[in-house]
């Protein structure tokens, strides 16, 4: 029952996208299809540092780089097959060489938030200084400030004339969010995953029950990249456009917003921020709001009440979705034990 109460979010998910059609109208869908993108760069944070401990400030540099990699390789290719397998793979390999110098460099925490933001910058002025039509990769010009427009769609496989509709592109960002939402419980239930929640804990004593830190840190760091590269390729083939925002710090901080909010050490938690965070932030702006100055005011109060303790899995223990913690009673011997010697 506990195993199935961990993939019970799942429910939920998949019925939406049974219903969604038939209840939403062509820009419900879209906009869904978007939130349903941007959690599933969130369940990526939320893992590497919820379970993990390793808190990657330039998250948001994995996405751009997975939205990147699908469109020039669907425009030259032709195929969105290929495109989404580039998407998880580049951001993935970049993961790895980037986790070389940073976990067996023994960087520390602190310091490795700060690379991964420098990291995150440096891709956002690239791609911002890439409007002089020589900047392409085959036949995709990188387009600077204005980015990659007009970006093809997902094709079912095979058939790269064929283009799925609206429905169908809903059904399936829902359907990965769900999946992937599956296999990262599935990791973390799995002795792979307890050795990762070891390391978060201390390293020190992971290391000295034979574990190798850095290569824990490194799978979990690559897993995480490669499920947002997948929500970046998924994000562009909705939008048909792709450009340097997917890289700036406003990105990487809705990404840390949600996490926070959803509850550090959950995956259900930071989805459902996401998605409630992404509505109130579409409301708010048509409202004509500033919409970065409340959500700055938001996680300013998420941070505090967190330190404070008063929310540590704010909704995770609402809907219960996370088991509560068992409370560890001290052993007192019985009278009877300490008159017999036992």
């Amino acid at each position: 029952m506990e195993r199935l109460k961990s993939y019970a979010f799942v429910l939920p998910i998949l019925l939406l996208a049974a219903i969604g059609p038939s209840v939403f109208e062509m820009f419900g869908l879209v906009q869904i299809s978007n939130f349903a993108t941007m959690a599933l760069a969130v369940l990526g944070l939320a893992f590497v540092w919820g379970f993990l401990g390793v808190l990657s400030l330039g998250h948001a540099a994995f996405f751009g780089l997975g939205a990147y990699a699908y469109a020039i390789t669907v425009i030259n290719l032709n195929e969105s097959s290929f495109a989404v397998m580039a998407a998880i793979a580049v951001p993935a390999l970049f993961s790895v060489v980037l986790g070389y110098f940073l976990f067996f460099g023994r960087v520390s925490d602190v310091y490795l938030g700060v690379i991964t933001l420098c990291v995150t910058l440096v891709l956002y002025n690239f791609t911002s200084a890439t409007a002089d039509p020589s900047y392409h990769i085959g036949a995709a010009p990188l387009g600077g400030f204005n980015g990659i427009t007009a970006v093809p769609q997902l094709n079912w496989p095979g058939d790269a004339e064929q283009f799925l509709e609206v429905e169908t592109t809903f059904r399936i960002c829902l359907i990965v969010l769900a999946l992937v939402y599956a296999a990262l419980v599935a990791l973390r239930r799995s002795s792979v995953g307890r050795i990762m929640v070891a390391v978060r804990e201390s390293e020190l004593r992971s290391e000295l029950l034979g574990y190798d830190v850095r290569l824990y840190k490194m799978l979990g760091f690559s897993v995480s990249a490669a499920v947002a590269g997948l929500a970046g390729a998924l994000f562009t083939a909705v939008n048909g456009y792709v450009g340097p925002s997917a890289f700036d710090l406003n990105q990487a901080s809705q990404f840390l917003l949600w996490v926070i909010a959803g509850g550090l050490g959950g995956l259900a938690g930071p989805v459902i921020a996401s998605f409630v965070f992404q509505y109130v932030s579409t409301y708010l702006g048509t409202s004509g709001v500033n919409t970065d100055l409340v959500f700055g005011a938001i996680i300013m109060l998420f941070v505090l009440l967190k330190v404070r303790e008063r929310v540590p899995a704010l909704w995770g223990r609402v809907l219960q979705f996370r088991r509560p913690a068992r409370r560890v009673q001290a052993f007192t011997p019985s009278a009877r034990a300490v008159e017999s010697g036992e």
